[in-house]
């Protein structure tokens, strides 16, 4: 027992050391799983990288070196131009497509980070020129990330997925895709009307395609920013989309038609060879993971060889933008707890969990834990440690293992909206400056909120029905 306390211990000193400092997470658990496995699971270092995720690091290393080479190649400017189009120039629909853009994203393998790290800084843009509210763009960005998130292609799917098939528990890719796809929609419908959006309803931009402009507001009282909740993200005085009411506005009670009157069209890019292959290669690698269990690693490593002998300038750089913190994160975490499944440390606190008298309760204790630790560390560091901490309280039956990864997924990732967590952080970043501090706040407030309704409500939704 204390050998397994030790290692424990030395699991939350890695999440603990890594939130509050500087020190990398993958590199620390890399340290403590030498550290734990010499000292006290007598192993040496070929027996503690014995359990290094040589599956795992060949999916991120080649989705992200896809996503880089997209990026690149101007398939992800291409994708933007097309989707901001297709709405006819409906603002309200905006925040939706920076949403459906971002979960498509991370639905054909960008990590999330990267992700939100590429859209949030459009969307804001977009705030400023018609007249949104910035925490209405973060929160539908965030979400979007989450809600592609878990999908067979993506970098958490391929998580979960890989931690659930090597510990021979029953699974549905699929099913997991679907659930937290259409979770994130309904708090993204949820946050749409706390925060703005019913104001945006009605208004209509004269070309979608320009780069400057002026927005001016439509549709909405005095006080644009100001959702049915009030200025949430601006301590009680509303600052208006960039800090003043744009032109147009109506006075109060009243209301005017929303235009906005735009400088300078911009000539969207062209679907050419390169874009159109990797569109391609995109659409292929999902259908090759959802349809014919393809490893998403490969398929994805094969589509970038494809694209490079066709566009060599395409690939340039992009090695240096794979995701190397991310896959440093992911597998030194795993490693470390395959270091403790060989000391018997996961079956002994899975027994333990398995022990409380109601299992219902157990569930609930796995998913508030996964929320409220992602909501200040790395979700992709928890899912890979938290799954297999659940193995032992979900092999005897009474709760559906299914239902309770789909519960756990959910509530480690929706709360990513954080300002102490990655996507968060990247929104608070890309706001306007003078309403950093009340975004901040605003997210804070969100992301806190999320670790106790995401966890109360994927119980009540994905674990109770399963009870055996």
């Amino acid at each position: 027992m204390t050998d397994h306390l030790i290692a424990i211990g030395a699991l939350v000193l890695v999440f603990a050391v890594a939130t509050f400092t500087s020190v990398h997470m993958g590199a620390l658990a890399l340290v403590a799983a030498f550290a734990v496995g010499s000292t006290v699971a007598d192993e040496n270092a070929d027996a503690v990288f014995g359990g290094f995720p040589g599956d795992l690091f060949v999916v991120l290393v080649g989705v992200t070196f896809l996503f880089a080479v997209a990026k690149n190649n101007g398939t992800i400017e291409w994708l933007v131009h097309a989707a901001t189009k297709a709405v006819g120039g409906r603002i309200a629909l905006i925040p939706w497509v920076m949403f459906l853009i971002t979960a498509a994203l991370t639905a054909v393998g960008a990590v999330v980070p990267a992700a939100v790290g590429v859209i949030a800084p459009i969307g804001m843009s977009l705030c400023a020129r018609y007249g949104i509210r910035p925490l209405l763009m973060g929160l539908l960005v965030a979400n979007g990330g989450c809600a592609g998130g878990f999908s067979p292609a993506s970098v958490y799917g391929s998580i979960t997925n890989g931690v659930v098939e090597r510990n021979h528990l029953p699974s549905s890719p699929a099913l997991l895709f679907a659930m937290t796809f259409l979770f994130s929609v309904a708090l993204s419908v949820v946050a749409y009307f706390m925060f703005g959006g019913r104001q945006l309803l009605g208004r209509r931009a004269r070309d979608t395609g320009a780069a400057d402009g002026a927005a001016t507001a439509g549709s909405v009282g005095p006080d644009i920013a100001a959702g049915p909740a009030g200025p949430a993200e601006s301590g009680g005085a509303s600052p208006g989309p960039v800090g003043a009411t744009p032109p147009g506005t109506a006075p109060a009670g009243g209301t005017v038609t929303a235009t906005v009157a735009l400088a300078k069209p911009v000539v969207a890019p062209g679907l050419d060879v390169s874009r159109s292959l990797t569109l391609l290669g995109l659409l292929g690698m999902v259908a090759g993971a959802l349809f014919w269990e393809w490893n998403v690693g490969l398929m994805a490593l094969t589509v970038v060889v494809v694209l490079t002998l066709v566009d060599p300038d395409a690939a340039k750089g992009a090695v240096d933008r794979c995701a190397w913190s991310t896959v440093l994160l992911v597998c030194g975490v795993v490693t470390f707890v395959g270091v403790m499944e060989r000391m018997g440390t996961i079956e002994w606190l899975g027994d333990s969990v398995a022990r409380i008298d109601s299992p219902l309760l157990g569930a609930l204790l796995i998913c508030v834990v996964g929320a409220v630790v992602s909501a200040f560390a790395s979700t992709t560091g928890i899912l890979g440690a938290l799954i297999p901490l659940a193995v032992p309280f979900l092999m005897d039956g009474q709760v559906s293992a299914i239902g309770l990864i789909i519960a756990l997924a959910i509530s480690s990732s929706v709360v990513d909206s954080s300002p102490l967590s990655t996507s968060g952080a990247l929104v608070t970043a890309n706001a306007p400056e003078e309403q950093r501090s009340q975004i901040f706040g605003a997210l804070m407030r969100w992301g806190m909120s999320m670790t106790l309704v995401a966890p109360l409500a994927t119980w009540a939704l994905f674990v109770i029905p399963g009870q055996v």
